[in-house]
């Protein structure tokens, strides 16, 4: 807002009575008295006018390269990439790396070996909001992020996906759309039960069936293979128990969910 007096108006009004004396002849006309002070006085009296100023017009924000889920999954192999979404769990550090599984509202994303220190790894606790960047890959058919690195985006947002049952979609076209996400299969039969490298102690491969149809599961020892109440869980399955299998919905040539846990029925 910018504010005007009256005493610019008296200022005008005087010069413009000083200004009257030109070399042209006027009739001789008597003038009047004004009292110059009084007027001065007036005009310092008179009450100040606020004449409104549009505001300046706000500017949008530039765009700082986040991407929607959706532009990120339309996105091709190779192009770079930035999204913002939240950490759901992730594998053992090792060598200034850390392999994360990632989700918002509208999708999941698997971050493959990203850069991150020691320090940092200790605070990607579930729910934890990150902004990352790298380059889409795609390897077998799991879609994920490679070559990223990631900050912390401390804005109090915190999401914790639940798992979403996805057992009508075995077999179907669809499940390839709930890539990454935290699953749920319920009343799942178990065929069988294999390690890797044929001993206990690496990844444990868990086949298991749903009308007729198998389905392969993995325990990934570096997700959790630490726990070892939960891997003597897995290993101990045996053929013919029925369960219910949560985890995190990977892709290796067609669904091999990272199991996270197991319900004996």
């Amino acid at each position: 807002m910018k504010k005007f007096t009256a005493v610019f108006a008296a200022a005008v009004l005087m010069l413009s009575l000083s200004a009257c004396g030109k070399t042209t002849e006027v009739p001789d006309v008597p003038q009047p008295d004004i009292d110059l002070s009084a007027i001065q006085e007036a005009a310092e009296n008179f009450p100040e006018v606020e004449i409104p100023v549009d505001p300046e017009p706000e500017t949008e924000a530039e765009d700082d390269g986040v991407m929607s889920y959706a532009d990120y999954a339309a996105a091709s192999v190779d192009d770079e990439v930035t999204v913002v979404t939240y950490v759901q769990a992730h594998q053992s550090w090792w060598d200034n790396k850390i392999t994360v599984y990632c989700q918002d509202q509208d999708g999941a994303i698997f971050l493959y070996e990203l850069a991150c220190s020691e320090e940092d790894a200790a605070k990607l606790t579930e729910g934890t909001k990150i902004r990352v960047n790298g380059f889409k890959g795609e390897w077998a058919g799991e879609s994920e992020i490679v070559d990223a690195t990631f900050e912390f985006v401390d804005d109090g947002d915190l999401f914790v996906a639940a798992a979403k049952d996805l057992t009508d979609k075995l077999g179907t076209d669809e499940l390839i759309d709930y890539q990454n996400q935290k699953v749920i299969f319920t009343d799942m039969t178990v065929v069988s039960v294999a390690f890797k490298n044929d001993q206990p102690g690496d990844d444990i491969y868990v086949t298991l069936s749903k009308d007729d149809a198998e389905y392969s599961f993995c325990l990934e020892y570096y997700l959790n293979g630490s726990d070892q109440e939960f891997y003597d869980l897995v290993s101990g399955l045996e053929a013919g128990q029925v369960v219910d299998v949560e985890g995190f919905l990977y892709w290796y040539e067609g669904a091999n969910t990272h199991i996270t846990s197991v319900t004996v029925k």
